[in-house]
């Protein structure tokens, strides 16, 4: 089998890099073809356009958190250990820089500015992570391991937002640290009265 990763592969992991580093208008297919080490018309026979590239980046992407989440399902039924695997997954990523930060996050912050067809994946991603939350924090909540303040909705957009601002933190502080420091109490409040 070969696992040799495709041009195509090459194009998106370039973009997805320049993307985390500079957002949306960071990047031009110029940076990619020197990066890559192909020419500009390669690109563009397997991206027409950059919302194609970037649409296509953000689709794999989200298809990639859906299937880690529904392996955390698989792997472990306990719902407090979901959501320390989750925050987990996050503090290493941060702390070896393999992905400093979420994509769809970065680019929620630039919604105003990008194309109509790169907006719908974003959303679509943090319609999915709101509802897998949702999901573990009722779960949770129902067998009573998990206390929450308000409804298992408002507790996972809280939770999704407070994983994202630890992301934001952690960049601006240049302190991988920063993530734990932020998400550590967040987990303690949801397991308060069972320590």
């Amino acid at each position: 089998m070969n696992n040799l990763p495709t041009t195509s592969d090459s194009i998106l992991s370039c973009a997805r890099a320049l993307i985390i580093a500079g957002g949306y208008n960071g990047f031009s297919y110029a940076d990619i073809a020197d990066v890559v080490g192909i020419r500009k018309a390669s690109i563009h026979h397997h991206f027409p356009s950059k919302v194609d590239l970037v649409r296509t980046l953000v689709a794999r992407y989200r298809e990639e958190a859906e299937a880690g989440l529904r392996n955390i399902e698989l792997q472990v039924a306990d719902p407090l250990e979901q959501l320390r695997i989750y925050v987990g997954y996050w503090e290493a990523c941060i702390a070896d820089a393999s992905a400093p930060l979420c994509i769809c996050a970065l680019l929620a912050g630039q919604l105003p500015v990008l194309p109509e067809e790169v907006g719908l994946e974003v959303r679509a991603h943090f319609r999915f992570l709101s509802g897998w939350l949702t999901s573990v924090l009722e779960r949770g909540a129902r067998n009573g391991q998990l206390q929450l303040a308000s409804s298992p909705r408002a507790e996972a957009e809280a939770f999704m937002a407070t994983i994202h601002g630890a992301m934001l933190s952690a960049r601006a502080y240049d302190d991988p640290k920063i993530f734990g420091v932020v998400t550590g109490p967040l987990l303690e409040r949801l397991t308060f009265a069972h320590s």
